[in-house]
């Protein structure tokens, strides 16, 4: 009698710990096709996203046109080759003086001399939160691969030329640290005299300026 509760024991554990080899093995089944079905949505996402269309009226990639108006010194309206509507582009990496500052409307003039009525040419991938198109800006040279290579960088010309800032984020300097730091050091335009505002500590103080829309 006492072997065969013994034996009924030992049968109730051996079945307790297949059962449990059981739920393990299901459990892993689960969690690696639980895991399988994120991967394959998160690739779909991925591929979604890569070949979504932007919204409808913008535009993305490389753009060609003709600046049309100048709104200050990192701000104008390009006439584009694809279309007969200009559109607002915002210069990508530079921060240029509002147009109420001092030095803005230097700026201003600096910008328009060297672009108004020439051909620019755009690479953008995103806008901002004001419907602006964001772009590093070039004078066109072209086409072609030659052309690549002569294009120059408007962003770059306005900071060498200390009328703008290389726009700053937290601790990244920005793209054209060097021009900044080399206008700096000549005293070139912004930096001729002390005390020049960034152009984000001035709209802080004394909020924008209007600038045509």
């Amino acid at each position: 009698m006492v072997w065969g509760l013994r034996m009924g024991a030992g049968s109730k554990a051996r079945g307790a710990a297949y059962l449990w080899r059981y739920v393990r093995r299901c459990v892993r089944r689960c969690v690696r096709a639980a895991l399988q079905s994120l991967v394959l949505t998160g690739v779909l996402w991925c591929a979604a996203i890569a070949h979504a269309k932007p919204p409808s009226g913008e535009m993305r990639g490389e753009l060609t046109g003709v600046v049309t108006h100048v709104g200050d010194g990192d701000t104008l309206w390009v006439r584009l080759a694809a279309g007969e509507r200009s559109v607002k582009v915002r210069f990508q990496g530079i921060d240029a003086p509002e147009i109420c500052q001092p030095g803005g409307p230097q700026s201003l003039a600096a910008l328009k001399a060297k672009v108004q009525g020439q051909t620019v040419t755009l690479q953008t991938n995103r806008y901002d939160d004001y419907g602006r198109m964001l772009a590093r800006v070039s004078l066109s040279a072209g086409i072609g691969k030659a052309s690549n290579a002569a294009r120059q960088d408007l962003g770059a010309w306005m900071v060498e030329r200390g009328q703008a800032w290389s726009y700053r984020y937290r601790n990244n300097p920005g793209p054209y640290a060097p021009q900044e730091q080399a206008a700096r050091t000549a005293q070139l335009g912004l930096w001729a005299t002390p005390g020049a505002l960034e152009p984000r500590m001035f709209r802080k103080q004394h909020g924008s300026c209007a600038v045509p829309s």
